[in-house]
């Protein structure tokens, strides 16, 4: 029997194709919706090896348990948010829905819902890719909620594309001392706090949607944590807007301080960059900048904002009805501005000695072009004495030079 050279050619491709699919994915281990979906998910999470891949088909999966991951370098996938559904609605054991300890993991194409805990926690990993991947509390917004739907902490290098967060009792998207952190495209409804940076280092935030929920974007920085001065974040080309949800935080949440209707706030960062967003409809303030408000014995930690910029932005109405009854931030702003409430809000609040001998220019609040928006700043100096009107309204007087920050890069999939 003859072979021709050509076919001979083609199946040496073929065959060379196929070795380098096996030795670049791995095995693929595919699930589909059974008696017992816990079991058969969790053994193929378990004996995956690094490099491979565990699908699950379109299927609703009912678990009772947590599932969990702890193997370097595999993909864990569905074949769509709305059609490979993992429900946790009669959990009974485990505190998160999925919990991730292990590198270079991605997760795509798949939701979980309603989760007796967080969603999806991950901790202490260096590569986290979130890809196509929804979290949601389908019962509506309640505090008895789980706090976070995607929440990687202690990681680095972590990537959040294209995903969605629906009802979380904290923070929807949630990033929390980390370092290299993009979040992109991705969508919080319904959330204390749709998108929330803390304690990180070294983010974008950028090209998502945040509506509906109390507060828009938050970039905060906490006392007490092992991982302090946040700094170097960029947020642009999100939409913050209608972000009017009453907050719903269990008691005691720093979150639960979040006035509903606010689109921005900024809290004890450096080098946060805040440009070309849409931010509009929300009742109390559109973006804030603030100092942390509460007294801490913790001696390293530095509570005030600093080289904060704020340009390119258009911004919707604000301040319309703002909610006098959460928190401290909206009863101040709406006493000192005598219900007249701007844009753009920054405490003006500064160590003492800058009080006295003025702020380093490095560490200014710089305003770029914003259209037409409105500002309002205290005076400190004049906050302290009597007969002084310590509100400042001069929106020129903080006007300077914008000096962009650099973008996050890393390699963002496996």
């Amino acid at each position: 029997m003859k072979i021709s050279i050509k076919y001979l050619q083609q199946s040496k491709l073929l065959f060379f194709s196929l070795f380098i699919s096996i030795n670049c994915y791995g095995a693929i281990t595919v699930v589909s919706p059974s008696d017992d979906p816990y079991s058969a998910i969790q053994e193929a999470l378990i004996l995956a090896e690094p490099g491979d891949i565990v699908r699950l088909t379109a299927g609703f999966y009912e678990l009772e348990d947590s599932l969990s991951i702890d193997v370097d370098n595999i993909r864990f996938e569905g074949e769509g948010i709305d059609t490979t559904i993992l429900s946790f609605k009669n959990q009974k054991s485990g505190a998160q829905g999925l919990s991730v300890t292990s590198d270079n993991v991605v997760l795509q194409d798949f939701a979980i819902e309603d989760a007796k805990g967080d969603a999806i926690k991950v901790k202490g990993v260096d590569g986290i890719s979130f890809i196509r991947v929804r979290t949601e509390w389908t019962g509506g917004v309640s505090s008895d909620n789980g706090a976070y739907g995607l929440y990687p902490v202690e990681s680095k290098n972590v990537l959040i594309d294209s995903c969605v967060a629906i009802g979380a009792s904290d923070a929807g998207i949630y990033v929390g001392q980390s370092e290299n952190i993009i979040v992109k495209n991705s969508r919080a409804e319904f959330n204390v706090a749709g998108i929330e940076i803390e304690n990180s280092y070294y983010a974008d935030v950028f090209d998502n949607h945040a509506e509906n929920n109390t507060g828009g974007i938050l970039v905060f920085d906490l006392p007490d944590i092992p991982q302090q001065g946040g700094h170097h974040i960029r947020v642009f080309r999100n939409k913050s807007i209608n972000n009017n949800t009453d907050n719903f935080a269990p008691e005691g949440n720093i979150v639960g301080e979040v006035p509903r209707g606010t689109g921005i706030i900024i809290q004890a960062n450096s080098h946060v960059e805040i440009f070309d967003n849409d931010i509009g409809d929300n009742e109390t303030i559109n973006i804030a900048v603030v100092t942390y408000g509460y007294e801490t014995e913790d001696k390293n930690y530095y509570p005030h904002p600093k080289a904060i910029q704020i340009h390119g932005n258009r911004f919707g109405k604000t301040g319309y009805n703002p909610d006098l009854e959460t928190g401290e931030l909206a009863k101040i702003l709406y006493e000192l501005s005598e219900g007249d409430m701007p844009d753009i809000f920054w405490d003006g609040i500064v160590p003492l000695g800058q009080i006295i001998f003025g702020q380093p220019d490095e560490d200014k609040i710089v305003l770029g072009d914003n259209g037409d928006a409105s500002f309002l700043t205290i005076n400190p100096i004049k906050y302290m004495l009597p007969f002084f009107d310590p509100v400042e309204r001069s929106y020129e007087k903080f006007t300077g030079k914008i000096i962009p920050l650099s973008p996050v890069e890393f390699s963002e999939t496996l």
